[in-house]
Order: C-alpha cells, then structure tokens, then sequence
C-alpha cells in the first residue's frame, strides 16, 4: 500500500476480525457488487433478518461497510473511500470468481435485481407519458448531452455528485470520466429507477442517497464537479439549493447547472408541477453571485426548425468565486458564441 493508506495495529486486527466469518465474507462480496437492503440480503443469504442485522453492525463498526438511508429503508455497500476501502477491495479481488458459494450467492442477486427492474419498469410505465410530453417541447437529449459532454471535457474528475438525480441518466453519462459518483434524490421511487439503470450500466463507482437539496447528505468541500440537469425550476429557493451545492464543491471545483431558459408554457407549471417557467442568464448569474460562486461559462441550445421543440435548454458553468477573484459574476461566453 502507499503509506497515506496503511492501517494502524488496531484498525487492521478489527477488520480482519470483522471480515474473518463466513457470512459477513459472502456479504462483503455481495455489497461490492451492489447497494442491497436487508431484506434483499435476507432473500439472498436464505439467513433471518436479525443475524444479517447483526452481521451488518460488526461490518459497519469495522468500517468496511457503509449504510444510506432511503426514507425507511436503509441501502448498504462496500467501503467506498479510504485505506479500509482499498483494503476490502483488494481482499475481495483474491477471491476465486467461480467458488460455488460465491457464485450461488450472485445467482440469487441476479433474481433480486430482477424484481427490481421489474418494479422500476411499473413506475416508468406510469410517469412515462408525463415525461415524454416535456421532451417534446425542448431540445433533443441528444443535444442536450453533447453540450454537457463538451462543457464538462474528457478529463476525469475524482468526484462526481449529481443533485436531483431522477432516473441516474447523468450518472450514466458521467460516472464513467469520474473515480467516484453520487446521486441524490428526495424520491425513493426516482433512486429505484435510477439504481436499475446504473446496474443495467456496470457501473460500480456510483451511489445513490435520499436527501434534500436544501441539507444535502454528502461532504463538504469534497466533489469535483456538482450537476443540477433540469433540477431548479422544481424548487421554491433557487439561491439556497444552490448555496448547499457549492458546499459541496472543492476550492476549485465546477458546477453544472442544465435547465430552460424563460418561457411561457403555463402546462409545465399546471401539469408537470415546475415552480418556474425557465430562468434568464442573468438570473442564475445572481443566484451564483449570492451562493458565493462565479459563472464562468454558458450556453444556450436554441431548437432547430426541423426539431418541433419550443423550449430553449441552457447550460451555465459555475465555480466558487474564491477561484476567480474579481471575476465578473456573468458569462464569460459572448452572447453570438453562447447561441446554438
């Protein structure tokens, strides 16, 4: 190990204590695979809910499990950071892929995500009519993506946190430039469905946490990037969702925010439940300004004739304004430039 990772006598005779039964080893594996609740464990262990509780407390006081809770739920999974994570990972990877025990206990894992999917599809079936009406009325996803990859870039970020994650599909189209990403969402049926796609997706670096955008659950001062994607015109408080976001975000760290420019669709406000019919340039600039963050770059992404949407979509990119003293809080993007 790199010496910023070694263990004390202490923590490393707690973990091998921990890890050292059979039962909490089958866990270990398991929540390295995937964020599973206790009753998902009991169905896949065959054990009662009380021995893998207990199980699971030995792991946690260990520190080679983390625990997230989902409103009564409570969603567990592998260490994600930290010389405990590196060391259960590593112990882990020794582990012969095809031991009959371990490969039983996946084989029931793949049931239980069944049953999830299955669940998630109910709840997609019901809300996609809702949604594909508001697609309808903007700029192409597929615009609206490439924006976002080409204002991010290509170089990876340490770590990611998605705000008002809904169905995960930024998670999908960033975690894979990010060593760590994490999703949070006040709906349990929204992480249900974003929780789906990320395991359709392979992807094993992400987490997803039931929070309020106005208290968010997750370090501060920790994430490379933050990304609020079609989040803002839902809150009542713009400033403060924003104010939490840039908490969140490292000195030199960059938020992403995606959401309509203004807009006279009274049906969203009606039907679809936003509290805002789009924002101005300017107006999320002081939102920024008042979060103690500088808005460094923006775009607008204006529908094409052949395209029938209505709605123009804007990305603007922030940082806290610590990292451009005396910067000018609005675009640095001229308005030709920013129009496309």
């Amino acid at each position: 190990m790199r010496s910023a990772e070694r263990l004390s006598f202490e923590s490393m005779l707690s973990a091998l204590s921990a890890a050292g039964e059979a039962t909490r080893l089958r866990l270990m594996v398991l929540l390295a695979e995937a964020e599973l609740t206790v009753s998902e464990l009991v169905i896949i262990l065959g054990q009662s809910q009380p021995r893998i509780s207990r199980h699971l407390k030995l792991l946690l006081e260990a520190g080679l499990v983390e625990r997230h809770r989902e409103g009564a739920w409570a969603f567990f999974l592998i260490a994600q950071s930290g010389p405990l994570a590196t060391f259960v990972r590593d112990m882990i990877a020794r582990i012969m892929p095809n031991d009959p025990v371990f490969s039983a206990d996946r084989a029931r894992l793949v049931e239980v995500r069944r049953q999830r999917a299955e669940q998630a599809a109910r709840y997609f079936e019901a809300q996609a009519q809702n949604w594909d009406e508001v697609r309808a009325m903007h700029v192409p996803e597929e615009r609206v993506e490439a924006a976002i990859r080409e204002i991010v870039g290509p170089a990876p970020v340490d770590t990611l946190l998605d705000l008002g994650t809904g169905t995960g599909r930024m998670l999908e189209l960033l975690a894979p430039i990010a060593g760590r990403a994490v999703g949070v969402d006040q709906s349990p049926q929204m992480l249900g469905l974003a929780r789906v796609r990320l395991e359709r997706a392979g992807l094993r670096n992400v987490q997803l946490r039931q929070g309020d955008l106005y208290a968010l659950p997750v370090e501060a001062g920790f994430y490379d990037l933050v990304v609020m994607h079609q989040v803002l015109h839902y809150l009542d408080d713009p400033t403060r969702a924003l104010r939490e976001a840039g908490r969140a975000l490292r000195a030199d760290g960059r938020l992403l925010i995606v959401d309509f420019a203004p807009h006279e669709e009274e049906s969203l406000r009606m039907v679809h439940a936003h509290r805002r019919l789009g924002f101005a340039g300017e107006e999320i600039s002081a939102c920024m300004e008042q979060a103690g963050l500088a808005c460094i770059a923006r775009r607008d992404l204006v529908p094409r004739p052949d395209e029938g949407g209505k709605l123009t979509v804007s990305l603007w990119l922030g940082q806290p304004a610590s990292a451009h003293p005396g910067a000018d809080t609005g675009s640095t993007v001229s308005p030709a430039e920013e129009r496309v």
